[in-house]
């Protein structure tokens, strides 16, 4: 059965706590063997989440919003390091100084050609608040139900990561970390293993120990009625050519380092800050039909202790060797209920939230798991997979769109998931299912993770895809054409 949507993500936006987490003294406890650590005790800084609130940002207001979205960012991971290093609640008031002084800023560009959103000045303020260490400021919901593109099943006992610490391989203590004198500093700049930027080892757990929760792949195309059953796959490469930046084109378009973690490029090579739907449609790319579409996600790091002092890596807490693909399988379905119809081409759709961990799961969309495993989904769990296995990333992105607009306000509004009988809301139309999976080769252990803002820990809920589709338009046809009549094409 097609199932549009995970219980990941279920819709658009809203009100979100953004949430740091600070260490009390910078005290951790002993983890595993791997160098992990735990928190010993931690405060969250609480913000609203001022990019799920936009909705009309007009294109002369666009860079001035980008900035300020990018400077909001950069407050909290400024308020994040100060606390660590033993500010504690003295960086309150100048954090919602310098978020009030950004967002009027925001509002003012927006107001000179659209209404006035003045309610975003009320999300300046921000709290504090305690934090657990397996659950940010919204929340693990383990009642959700995984409902990862075609399939379905009960989301695995989110107990088990708890027990997982026994269970991984002994990899020891990184002969480059420092030594425990200097741990603050080292926290600071990125969160190498055993610190407090995180993953923490109850973020890890063995896959051969959760329960099946899904039909096991490849995942069964709808049957009966009017389905659109076949499916449409691009070769993009695995980023042999090393295209990696820390922007987000869709999100902070024109502003270097608006992501503050680092993406990884299939597709479209012009993809940067600065790459408008011109540069994409001139560009050439690394897919083997002429798609010069876009796609990217955070890269996921080997945690040896490698530090590159550039933004996105080790400046913005990220730190570790970054893992090349072993594959990436970028694949489109259709819908259960009926024919889907073309997408516009340089619409622009996320999926999932960088945020996720103090945001609440509203709208997170990773789905982790093993190769031999992919019966067993993980949504806030990264895996531990056995000797030969491969850990698996999959996001599967709207499959409704709204039929006029190719972005919206918050890059969420304009498109949607379908509801579990595949039915779009209502003045939404079915286009086709991205869904992009990729593997990666791995050490044993709780030897990863994905890159995040300092604040979210590098929890594994935080993980996220990004596409602009740049198919040209004889290609997307070709697309809607062998998924409406249910044949398998390159």
């Amino acid at each position: 059965m097609l199932i549009g949507a995970t219980a990941l993500l279920l819709g658009g936006g809203g009100l979100a706590a953004y949430a740091t987490t600070a260490l009390a003294g910078n005290q951790t406890t002993p983890g595993t063997a791997s160098g992990h650590q735990h928190t010993a005790s931690g405060i969250t800084i609480s913000c609203p989440d001022v990019g799920e609130r936009l909705r009309t940002v007009p294109h002369s207001a666009q860079l001035p919003v980008s900035k300020g979205l990018s400077a909001l960012d950069k407050q909290v991971h400024d308020a994040y390091h100060q606390m660590m290093g033993g500010s504690g609640s003295a960086v309150m008031a100048p954090l919602k100084a310098q978020r009030e002084k950004t967002i009027r800023m925001m509002v003012t560009a927006i107001a000179k050609n659209t209404k006035r959103p003045g309610y975003l000045i009320k999300m300046s303020g921000c709290t504090t608040k305690p934090v657990t260490e397996g659950a940010g400021a919204g929340g693990n919901d383990a009642t959700k139900t995984v409902k990862e593109g075609w399939y379905q099943g009960q989301t695995p006992n989110q107990t088990q990561g708890g027990q997982q610490g026994q269970q991984q391989g002994q990899q020891g203590q990184d002969p480059n970390q420092q030594d425990p004198n200097q741990q603050g500093q080292q926290g600071q700049n990125g969160g190498q293993q055993g610190q407090a930027g995180g993953p923490s080892p109850d973020d890890f757990v063995d896959i051969t120990t959760v329960q099946p929760n899904a039909d096991a792949p490849p995942f069964a195309a709808p049957k009966g009625g009017n389905a659109s059953t076949g499916t449409f796959t691009t070769e993009c490469g695995r980023n042999e050519d090393g295209h990696f930046n820390s922007d987000n084109v869709i999100v902070t378009p024109g502003v270097s380092n608006g992501a503050h973690h680092t993406h990884d490029y299939v597709g479209n090579k012009a993809t940067d800050a600065f790459a408008d739907d011109n540069k994409l449609a001139a560009s050439d790319t690394t897919c083997n039909n002429g798609d010069q579409s876009t796609h990217y996600w955070p890269v996921l790091r080997k945690l040896d202790g490698a530090a590159e002092q550039k933004p996105g890596a080790a400046q913005d807490a990220n730190v570790g060797t970054t893992l090349t693909p072993a594959t990436v399988t970028l694949k489109f379905r259709g819908s259960q209920v009926g024919q889907v119809e073309a997408m516009p081409r340089f619409m622009k759709i996320i999926t999932g939230d960088a945020k996720a961990f103090t945001n609440g799961t509203k709208n997170a969309n990773a789905s982790w798991s093993c190769t031999g495993f992919e019966d067993r989904q993980l949504k806030d769990k990264y895996p531990l997979c056995p000797k030969g296995s491969q850990v698996v990333r999959t996001f599967a992105f709207q499959n409704c769109w709204n039929g006029r607009d190719i972005d919206s306000g918050n890059h969420r509004d304009h498109v949607a998931f379908s509801d579990q009988n595949g039915v779009c809301p209502s003045g939404f139309k079915a286009i086709p299912q991205l869904t992009q999976r990729i593997t990666y080769d791995v050490p044993q252990g709780d030897s990863f993770a994905v890159d995040s803002f300092p604040e979210q820990l590098h929890k594994p809920v935080t993980d996220h895809g990004d596409f602009i589709n740049v198919m040209p338009d004889q290609l997307m046809s070709k697309a809607v054409d062998c998924i409406n009549s249910g044949r398998n094409c390159t």
